[in-house]
């Protein structure tokens, strides 16, 4: 069965280097290599957000949530998750009105608040995408790991360096690329293995009176603790997801303001229906009555019930969204590096620049694929890296609108934010605290104070601030 990981990866890896090479001319500048601006009409930038969004996760998570909190735990993770992306269409058009030369959002926080906010976002997000990467390769590691017996390494290195190669080449062009062959190999192999699942159970009917013979309230809007936990999801996702630096470059990747509306707000829209099929899974792990660990619902429901070739096609859909998701990060990581590198070092040559940014950038993946290789939770480093984004996100964008809202308000509410969830936060056991609380907390107490401190500061010219960001001029 490993032919079955390795196939999509060479396919994947392969396209994307030939695709590179054949269009290497319109590489000219490392402005190309990080947004490949304003090249992308509608339906490419559909594909790409939505493979980007796309990962590891929706074969865990939303499952794993549908098999103990039922409709209400996976509809929560659809609404979030379709949230942030339709956040991005009122919030992408507007950073590009702010600074249309820029490239990352660190860059802009930089010349609009300063260093002191400038390192907090930088930290968040470099670490939440590193934590995001590793997640995504121990993902499928341990997926693969559980249908084949293949070690975890091997399939976190041929995954992960599969991924490494296209994106550091080509950059976000290779990445957008594959995004598009993997869009239209996901949405059909996910819903071939949901209808191969589903009339091996007997079809749908047979499968919800077989979860409410196990427990009724899975099929209620009225589970209290699926609620708490859509609530929490809500804070979370959203927060996390504005911190990725993949979604920021498509937004300057998309051809105007208008393109960038229409594409995230049909990507995040057709998001809901992918992750309420993806959770199902749970229902009929539930259904089939043997389920061992919910995490893994999915997968044990499918090789429980089905013909070896769903399973199959399952793993080939597990690969095409963790690349699909991996590429975004791994070229989302490298922009931050590039620009800052950039900036920091004025006289860095162009091939000195983009050695610098693929050697930090692959020293990073190497590190997540290391962790993929221990089959380590990173549940708690997840939810710790959530935890800051939600207390920094409201600080961080409030400044795209205020202009009286100084930097040393937008640090002090963030770490206030911060230390205030921390002591609410749930131990690594998850013995002690609260996880609702702790991200309210977090987010709510930043709230407050932005509000109070908003008016605090010298005005600041916005509209004057795109003369200063500039694209890497080489």
């Amino acid at each position: 069965m490993i032919f079955w990981v390795l196939l999509p990866v060479v396919i994947f890896t392969l396209a994307g280097v030939v695709y590179i090479y054949s269009t290497r001319r319109q590489l000219q500048t490392v402005d190309d290599f990080l947004t490949a601006r304003q090249t992308l009409t509608i339906w490419p930038a559909v594909a790409t957000v939505l493979a980007s969004i796309m990962g590891a996760w929706i074969l865990f998570s939303p499952a794993e949530s549908g098999a103990w909190g039922g409709l209400t735990a996976f509809g929560g993770y659809a609404v979030a998750q379709a949230l942030v992306i339709i956040l991005y269409s009122v919030l992408g058009p507007r950073l590009r009105q702010l600074a249309p030369h820029g490239s990352t959002l660190p860059e802009y926080v930089y010349y609009r608040y300063g260093k002191g906010m400038y390192a907090v976002v930088l930290v968040v997000s470099v670490f939440y995408m590193a934590v995001f990467l590793a997640a995504e390769l121990t993902g499928i590691a341990l997926a693969v790991f559980l249908v084949t017996g293949n070690p975890l390494w091997v399939t976190a290195l041929l995954v992960g360096g599969g991924t490494l190669i296209y994106t550091t080449y080509g950059g976000i062009r290779g990445t957008i690329f594959t995004d598009t062959i993997q869009t239209f190999i996901f949405l059909p192999t996910l819903l071939l293995a949901f209808i191969g699942t589903t009339l091996a159970l007997g079809g749908a009917g047979n499968i919800v009176y077989r979860v409410r013979q196990v427990d009724s309230s899975l099929l209620s809007l009225g589970h209290v603790g699926a609620w708490q936990f859509t609530a929490t999801l809500i804070i979370a996702v959203i927060a996390a997801n504005l911190f990725h630096q993949g979604f920021w470059s498509r937004v300057y990747s998309c051809r105007d303001d208008a393109t960038v509306r229409k594409s995230f707000l049909i990507a995040g829209l057709l998001i809901v229906p992918i992750v309420m099929i993806a959770g199902s899974f749970g229902l009929m792990a539930v259904a089939e009555g043997t389920l061992a660990s919910p995490s893994s619902a999915l997968f044990e429901v499918v090789l429980n019930v089905t013909p070896s070739w769903v399973i199959n096609v399952v793993l080939i859909l597990a690969i095409a969204l963790v690349m699909s998701s991996a590429d975004t990060l791994i070229n989302g990581i490298a922009s931050v590096f590039t620009v800052d590198i950039a900036r920091f070092s004025k006289g860095i040559g162009r091939n000195q620049l983009l050695s610098a940014a693929r050697i930090i950038t692959g020293a990073i993946c190497a590190a997540a694929i290391l962790v993929a290789s221990r089959g380590y939770s990173v549940l708690y480093l997840f939810f710790v890296a959530d935890l800051v984004c939600a207390a920094a996100v409201f600080p961080t964008f409030y400044g795209f609108y205020s202009r009286h809202y100084p930097g040393w308000a937008a640090v002090s509410s963030t770490l206030a934010g911060i230390f205030a969830g921390l002591l609410f936060f749930p131990n690594p056991a998850f013995t002690r605290g609260n996880l609702l609380f702790s991200f309210a907390i977090a987010f709510f107490i930043p709230v407050a104070l932005t509000l109070v401190l908003g008016r605090s500061g010298l005005p600041i010219d916005l509209d004057g601030l795109g003369e200063k960001i500039h694209d890497v001029k080489f």
